[in-house]
């Protein structure tokens, strides 16, 4: 987006209200020429894609003019991975190792969106155990405060708040421990598999998870007396990064920034999915369109987390001994695994059963593992409501063990598209605040 004075656009003969906005493209030789062209001294800035403001490989191309933006570009694609590409080429349970890996804060969410696809393609999602949909939900609610708690301390980093960076990493640390206790591993666990889950949640995890609540909670009260009322930080966020509920339609934005315009998405209440709609949770909203209410937002969020998490508890405690996996041999992924002190999922019993006494048990362990299962030949699309907007995942079979093709809407990359929008107009120090608001992870972006 540019912005261009009336006199520039029509003439001195032309009445024009107001300022008028024209999409551009252009490369960098481009942005520079249109400088140059200008005749004013205007200055074109990289900032990134190593500055440590940028949430990771973001490349942002300012024109300024001293202190004011008069036009933000992003580029992006210095993360790429193949990721969506590599996932044509493994077994449909071997996607998850590659998918968990794209927004690398919201592993449980891309891992979800992926096997929910998958399920559709099968026609097992109503065959999906109530406690394994009730793992997801405890995983994903997680996940979402941990998420959370990368956008507010990376943002308050790169204000200058040293001390809220390190709050929110002490208390993401208490969810990630968890994650270890029970996947194996802290990020990218390819915990969540197409039928179920890769293994149950011990007992005694739980109740180390339910000891850790109270001081999770305990932390993010103080994060709100941190933020919430602190004059600096109310005048670097308020009315910065404005955008209101037309531009949020217009350019495909979801999560904690469409609902900062006041209206209430949520795809966990829109179209629900692994029994959300058996949860007692609130959609929380603002009406400020600018960056305070999306940090706001995001703090009440992990609260209505917490309230869904307990519930998930309460329900795994009731549910204990059931199968965390579809009953179906074929595509059912060994489950009751236990995770060893090396960190790897091994049963003892499972292996013993398999190697000793049933040779039928082996082979098609073996052929599961090695060749995977067929899905019918079609395509589906499943969306949930990731901490950042709306993550869907479109896959296409031909009838084989592996994808055809797997296509991922993250919502880093539609909600990036705001940047210009946010941060045309205002100073370059607005810039950052504007892109902490939007939260985008490039592994995300890129894929």
């Amino acid at each position: 987006m540019s912005t261009r004075t009336d006199h520039d656009l029509y003439g001195e003969g032309d009445a024009v209200e107001g300022a008028v906005f024209t999409a551009a493209g252009g490369d960098w030789d481009q942005v520079v020429a249109d400088a140059a062209a200008l005749g004013e001294e205007r200055i074109v800035v990289n900032m990134g894609p190593q500055h440590p403001s940028t949430h990771g490989v973001l490349r942002l191309i300012l024109e300024l003019d001293g202190e004011l933006v008069r036009e933000a570009r992003a580029g992006i694609g210095y993360l790429h991975t193949g990721i969506e590409k590599n996932m044509e080429y493994r077994t449909w349970v071997q996607g998850t190792t590659f998918c968990t890996r794209m927004d690398y804060l919201m592993p449980i969410f891309n891992e979800t969106a992926y096997c929910l696809g998958v399920e559709k393609l099968l026609g097992i999602t109503d065959q999906v155990t109530t406690r394994a949909n009730d793992i997801r939900v405890l995983m994903m609610e997680l996940n979402r405060v941990g998420s959370h708690l990368i956008a507010l301390g990376t943002g308050g980093m790169e204000l200058g708040a040293t001390t809220v960076m390190t709050i929110c990493f002490r208390e993401r640390e208490r969810i990630l421990r968890f994650f270890e206790a029970v996947t194996g591993l802290r990020m990218n666990h390819a915990y969540v598999r197409p039928g179920g889950v890769n293994q149950d949640v011990p007992a005694e995890a739980l109740d180390a998870l339910e000891a850790e609540l109270g001081l999770l909670k305990r932390g993010i009260s103080e994060l709100e007396k941190l933020l919430l009322k602190n004059p600096l930080l109310i005048g670097r966020t308020q009315d910065v990064g404005h955008l209101d509920l037309a531009g949020c339609m217009a350019l495909g934005i979801t999560g904690p920034i469409l609902r900062s315009t006041g209206l209430p998405h949520d795809l966990r209440k829109a179209d629900p999915y692994c029994g959300y709609e058996t949860y007692d949770f609130d959609v929380v909203t603002r009406d400020s369109t600018d960056a305070y209410g999306r940090l706001c937002i995001r703090i009440d969020e992990m609260w209505e987390s917490l309230r869904i998490a307990e519930q998930a508890i309460a329900r795994l405690r009731d549910s204990a001994g059931e199968p965390v996996m579809v009953a179906d041999k074929k595509i059912a992924w060994p489950a009751q695994m236990n995770v060893g002190p090396d960190g790897q999922g091994n049963s003892l019993e499972h292996i013993r059963r398999i190697m000793g006494e049933s040779m039928e048990a082996l082979i098609h362990h073996f052929k599961l593992v090695t060749e995977g299962f067929r899905v019918p030949p079609g395509q589906a699309y499943a969306a949930i409501e990731s901490p950042k907007g709306e993550l869907g995942c479109h896959v296409v079979s031909d009838g084989g063990t592996r994808p055809y093709r797997v296509h991922v809407r993250d919502p880093s990359f539609n909600n990036l598209q705001a940047m210009s929008v946010m941060s045309e107009g205002g100073l370059v120090a607005d810039v950052i605040v504007a892109v902490a608001s939007i939260d985008p992870v490039m592994g995300g972006v890129d894929r």
